[in-house]
């Protein structure tokens, strides 16, 4: 990705809120400040879409469900790309929560589609190799 550089007026407040982010993540203030503004950026573009931290990093989230979308679209992939099975997989969702899901993948799919790969390589045998502790019947 190239990079530009510009010059901006950062209010004291957000430089010092923005600088604890930076401290806490273990990131520089630039660092930080780029993925504050890419967050910012893709939550104007898709609305509905927020962002959480997890043992697997940040991801983008369909709002007021707990799901990631990648969890949404490696389900939608898995049935065709077919709204209607979508609907009928994820019942409990609004219209609008699966339209952000499907929105976000058109626009970013390549974070998706590398998430959901991501996600693939977890076999049991990888499981049980790097995570024995999480296999049942371990005491």
């Amino acid at each position: 990705m190239a990079t530009l550089q510009k010059s901006l007026r950062i209010p004291k407040e957000i430089v010092e809120d923005i600088q604890m982010l930076a401290e806490a993540t273990g990131q520089d203030f630039s660092a930080a400040a780029v993925e504050l503004l890419a967050e910012a950026a893709k939550m104007r573009r898709c609305p509905g879409i927020g962002f959480a931290d997890g043992p697997a990093g940040r991801r983008a989230r369909v709002l007021g469900t707990g799901l990631d979308v990648w969890e949404l679209i490696a389900t939608y992939k898995s049935l065709g790309e077919n709204p209607a099975r979508l609907r009928k997989a994820y019942p409990w969702l609004s219209d609008a929560q699966r339209r952000a899901a499907l929105g976000y993948y058109a626009v970013y799919p390549e974070e998706i589609d590398r998430r959901i790969a991501l996600n693939e390589q977890w076999t049991a045998e990888r499981l049980r190799t790097h995570h024995p502790a999480l296999l049942p019947g371990r005491k």
